[in-house]
């Protein structure tokens, strides 16, 4: 089986970035994505919720603003519950696991450009030493 949602849109507002009680990052966002369409007809455009936890959640709150163009690779899920007025509803989202920026610009304050993807820190990698002879390519 799979599950994988591809998305190219731009942010409808601002990422909210929150902190569960147990300290993990969250960060909920929408998408608007432009449907294909055929000549004469009308544009049509998709909000699509996306959630991103730990890493990715804080790159997002931190590098993203609303209207810029944002790359989202994840699953679809559902989840139910109960409204107010105690009907049952369906909440449809995309729990991000690689989000990049999608047009190349520098942030505001004229650094340099932030990093382009969010699924690695710097800290998960490890420093290869020793002779390059011994790499396999």
């Amino acid at each position: 089986m799979l599950n994988v949602v591809v998305l190219t849109g731009r942010l409808t507002a601002d990422p909210e970035l929150k902190t569960t009680s147990s300290g993990i990052s969250v960060c909920s966002f929408s998408v608007a994505v432009e449907r294909r369409y055929r000549s004469g007809e009308e544009r049509q455009t998709d909000f699509i919720n996306v959630v991103a936890w730990r890493a990715s959640a804080e790159f997002v709150s931190k590098y993203f603003k609303k209207g810029q163009m944002i790359a989202v690779e994840g699953s679809l899920q559902t989840r139910r519950y109960q409204d107010k007025e105690g009907k049952n509803r369906t909440a449809y989202e995309v729990v991000a696991s690689n989000v990049q920026f999608a047009d190349f610009k520098s942030n505001q304050q004229g650094d340099s450009a932030a990093p382009a993807f969010s699924n690695a820190e710097e800290s998960d990698f490890t420093e290869i030493s020793g002779n390059d002879d011994d790499l396999p390519f």
